[in-house]
């Protein structure tokens, strides 16, 4: 479950005591009608590195330093009423900004979302925001057996829990009286939750259960779609509202013929119907393009498919308009383009134990698995390792380089330390912005396999897969 600590202001302000005058004397300051300046800072405790990303729409605006106190400061001239969000990477959150807004934060890395606390003018709408993200969070972690239930029991639970939410949502309201414009955001993160749910519903009961309960929904389970604005700018790239549009697309875009196509066809066909929904679906070009990326980015991450992909991506190109968009995702394709069987593998710079640069090109001179793991996900990484040294031992003619995707490097050295993975070469990415531009690496579930001259046998297979050990013989 999760939960969050308390602080009492006055022993929060007291965490950051550097920088705690110069915030003070603005929250205190009388601003005019025509003045937006606002500010924001913070401290973070165990940095992963040493900047906070101010961003808007996914956009980074600022760039703000840590100094050696760990606290961060920054003043806005003008900034305009809305929400924003900051990231420590890999890290983010939202933060909401009303005029004159004088907000500071703090954060554990370790921690991140349930160590933050916000401080300040205008910190009551955010720490509420905090609070129903992580209720929604700890709501998620509780659905898993609800899912099994039958319709009825269903949605008698997730009734009483969306109601339980909006009496605290009504209550906050009240007692903060927020604008209208936070309250669009504050209603979406109550309803969209709830909204999720009842989208993944039938699909997730009948993978845990086999049972296939669309025909047997009521006639009015979806009504709430009809009071959805899925031309809202404003929400189009809101984690609650997006993340409920693609378990909507999901859901009317699944084939129900299935067994007539082969897996990778299947998921081929899917994402091109999210496609033209989302196009038929959203008349707003930004909150389109926002949806038509995301779908891009999801099914090119997760199916390899060399020729689904050129298909894919040439639907994609008759929908969206975002240039500045589509640009990265096109080159995510090219990437995978340039991945076929046959070719040479790109060369990307890595790093050893010793911080030295060491080319792709020089050691790949006998068969090879390349894999790949992070410090985030150490339960993959332990299953990893093990796995390839059971490969190991029955196929000696092959070297396996393990890569890791972290930007720490004593960190990362730390971390081998703790671990016996004898007989595997240990490398780190010198940038990871370029071994995901040339490898088209953008998840650790990922293995690539090289023949004696380093050329491609297979840059898109995985090590727990059960026909991985034929692609060894």
């Amino acid at each position: 479950m999760v939960m969050k600590i308390k602080l009492h202001k006055s022993s929060f302000l007291l965490l950051f005591p550097s920088i705690l005058l110069l915030f003070l004397s603005s929250c205190n300051k009388g601003f005019k009608s025509n003045d937006y300046r606002a500010y924001f800072g913070g401290e973070i405790t165990n940095p992963t590195n040493r900047f906070v990303y101010f961003s808007k729409n996914g956009v980074v605006i600022d760039t703000i330093p840590l100094q050696k106190d760990n606290t961060f400061f920054i003043q806005f001239d003008s900034l305009a009423p809305g929400m924003y969000s900051f990231k420590h990477d890999p890290e983010y959150q939202y933060v909401y900004f009303d005029k004159n807004d004088s907000i500071m934060v703090h954060i554990n890395s370790k921690d991140f979302d349930e160590s933050i606390i916000f401080c300040g003018r205008g910190d009551t709408k955010n720490n509420y925001l905090m609070e129903s993200y992580l209720k929604n969070e700890s709501d998620k972690e509780k659905m898993f057996s609800v899912y099994d239930y039958d319709i009825s029991k269903f949605t008698s639970n997730t009734d009483s829990v969306y109601q339980s939410n909006k009496k605290y949502y009504n209550i906050n309201k009240n007692d903060i009286k927020w604008s209208k414009e936070f309250d669009e955001y504050a209603k979406a993160s109550l309803d969209f939750n709830y909204y999720s749910k009842k989208e993944l519903y039938p699909v997730i009961h009948k993978l845990r259960t086999a049972e296939d309960v669309f025909e047997k929904l009521p006639n009015y389970y979806y009504n709430y779609r009809k009071n959805i604005d899925f031309n809202n700018v404003e929400l189009s790239t809101y984690s609650p509202f997006v993340i409920y549009l693609l378990h909507l697309l999901n859901n009317v875009g699944a084939v129900k013929y299935h067994n007539h196509f082969s897996d990778v066809d299947l998921a081929l066909t899917t994402n091109i119907n999210k496609l033209y929904i989302a196009d038929t679906l959203i008349k707003n070009e930004k909150a389109k393009n926002s949806i038509l990326n995301n779908i891009a980015f999801s099914y090119l991450l997760e199916d390899q498919n060399i020729v689904n992909n050129k298909k894919f991506l040439e639907s994609y190109k008759k929908f969206s308009t975002d240039n500045s968009k589509k640009n990265e995702i096109l080159k995510i394709g090219n990437s995978i383009q340039l991945l076929i069987n046959g070719n040479q593998l790109p060369e990307v710079n890595l790093l050893d134990k010793d911080g030295l640069t060491v080319s792709s090109n020089s050691f790949i001179k006998k068969k090879t698995v390349l894999f790949f793991y992070t410090k985030e996900a150490l339960t993959h990484l332990a299953a990893a390792h093990k796995k390839v040294l059971a490969y190991k031992s029955k196929y000696p003619d092959f070297q396996f380089i393990a890569i890791n995707l972290d930007n720490q490097q004593d960190e990362w050295v730390d971390l081998l330390s703790k671990y016996k993975f004898e007989g595997i070469q240990e490398y780190r990415c010198a940038n990871f912005e370029d071994i995901k531009n040339k490898w088209a690496i953008t998840k650790i579930h990922r293995a690539l396999i090289l023949d004696t001259n380093g050329k491609i046998k297979n840059a898109f297979t995985n090590l727990f897969d059960v026909t991985f050990e034929k692609e060894l013989k």
